[in-house]
């Protein structure tokens, strides 16, 4: 179930600020972030994060295509090994 449109996206604040301070500075290092539940403005487009998956940080580089959707959907949680083949 999506969120109000009344509401409008949820955007982590403190993210938010660092991206625009980063912006302004003309800094193109990666912004590390557990913040996976946040939803991708088009502020971050051209920007790089770190999201953390719950072991590691995975690098993403945010392009146009990706506004909308949230961070934690290009962090994947899960590993897959494949599936389980015949014994022979």
């Amino acid at each position: 179930m999506g969120r109000s449109l009344k509401k409008g996206p949820y955007v982590d604040a403190k993210l938010l600020k660092r991206v625009m301070a980063a912006k302004a500075a003309g800094d193109h290092k990666p912004i590390k972030t557990w913040a996976r539940r946040c939803t991708i403005v088009p502020e971050f487009v051209n920007q790089t994060f770190e999201i953390h998956n719950g072991k590691i940080f995975h690098k993403v580089f945010v392009t146009e295509d990706m506004v909308g959707h949230k961070l934690g959907e290009f962090s994947p949680t899960r590993t897959f090994r494949g599936h389980v083949g015949r014994k022979r």
